[in-house]
């Protein structure tokens, strides 16, 4: 007879911590919870958000996203793709700009957005409403925008192919973002 491994033996699920406080920071140390009570569910920890690298990793993207309170912080990059985790304030946007060689793909964890995008900067046509749980794809070589149109910071995690911004990126507020891209741009 097969079980449900859903119901059966709900204590010893093997979950796995990204923050031990070993040298590592993310080795896979199994913890066994109860599915049903979240008291001490891994999952529902503080995330240390910081880059992880290109090794093995696995997180809460949601939880980490709306921890998250800085503009912009890598949390992951690889070779061919990074994902970074943004917090965007009431009223602002992240920026008009274009990345010529990459796709981004943004979604939105919490909050509300008018996204427009075009083919020149001063012709963004098209423009849509983006809300909770809605995804934003953006070809390379798009002009785009995201501005926070809710009564709350717009929380977003950003997958960049290939990698935009360099690893261990943290900008706490979006005029240090900006000021670090026209760094990178007169290098």
């Amino acid at each position: 007879m097969y079980r449900n491994s859903y119901y059966h033996n709900q204590w010893h699920y093997p979950m796995y911590d990204n923050w031990s406080n070993n040298t590592w920071g993310n080795t896979l140390n199994p913890h066994y919870y109860n599915c049903y009570n979240n008291n001490w569910n891994p999952y529902l920890r503080n995330i240390k958000l910081r880059d992880y690298g290109s090794r093995p990793f696995v997180v809460n993207i949601d939880q980490a996203t709306k921890q998250n309170t800085t503009y912009r912080t890598a949390l992951w990059t690889g070779k061919y793709f990074q994902v970074t985790v943004m917090s965007i304030n009431v009223g602002d946007d992240i920026g008009l700009e274009v990345h010529p060689t990459t796709d981004q793909f943004i979604r939105i964890e919490e909050g509300q957005g008018l996204v427009q995008m075009g083919d020149r900067k001063d012709k963004l046509d098209f423009q849509a409403m983006a809300y909770d749980d809605y995804a934003i794809m953006i070809p390379a070589g798009k002009w785009h925008n995201v501005t926070n149109t809710g009564n709350i910071p717009l929380k977003i995690y950003v997958i960049y192919a290939p990698p935009e911004h360099p690893y261990g990126t943290v900008h706490e507020t979006k005029a240090i973002a900006m000021s670090a891209e026209e760094y990178q741009l007169t290098k």
